[in-house]
């Protein structure tokens, strides 16, 4: 499994290429270090025992510039690879956090600095969402669905919630419930079978 930052946007295929789709997996907080990043790493692991290309992209490493109020008008060159990294894609999975009730501004602002409509339009998506509360990041997740909603995104109705995440993780990193990884490899196996059905249907 893929690690640090020189990796994070790495495209992994199977020499076979038995799945022709491509998952771009999204780590929805900027935060250092983060648990949402650790799960979001375990999640491409999924796809990856799946032979399913896919990408990760973390928002942790997105350019400074981006974050220049003429980024509105005008998107720096440095931020190309990420909005090329979503338009690449085939389905959407995005991994957020918890904070203070809702999911992270810099995840909103990345919504908001992507190409429209054609970012997200039909676009398929699936959420895990971690909270160190009870609820698992229900009230994130469900925030995100407005926001792909609205934007005519295909939204994949089998979401995951992680309450208690510090009590899931092992200190170097891992996901220590079998339980979880279960539920995470599920999710993973019914939204690669939900976009191909959906890809089908487009190129029908």
């Amino acid at each position: 499994m893929p690690s640090g930052g020189k990796m994070a946007t790495k495209v992994w295929e199977s020499a076979l290429e038995s799945r022709k789709i491509m998952i771009t997996i999204i780590s929805g907080t900027n935060r250092p270090s983060s648990r949402t990043r650790i799960i979001a790493n375990a999640v491409q692991g999924h796809y990856q025992s799946m032979s399913v290309k896919h990408q990760l992209l973390d928002l942790a490493e997105l350019p400074a510039e981006i974050f220049s109020p003429t980024a509105y008008e005008e998107k720096p060159g440095s931020f190309a690879r990420f909005s090329q990294a979503i338009l690449d894609s085939d389905g959407l999975a995005v991994v957020t956090p918890e904070y203070n009730g809702g999911f992270p501004g810099v995840l909103k602002y990345f919504v908001d600095m992507l190409k429209f409509p054609e970012s997200f339009e039909q676009r398929p998506v699936c959420f895990v969402g971690l909270a160190a509360g009870s609820w698992g990041a229900l009230r994130p997740v469900e925030q995100l669905q407005h926001i792909f909603g609205y934007r005519n995104a295909h939204i994949f109705p089998k979401r995951v919630f992680i309450p208690g995440v510090y009590e899931v993780l092992s200190d170097d990193g891992r996901v220590t419930s079998m339980d979880l990884s279960d539920r995470l490899g599920r999710q993973a196996q019914d939204f690669v079978a939900f976009v191909e059905r959906i890809r089908g249907i487009k190129l029908t």
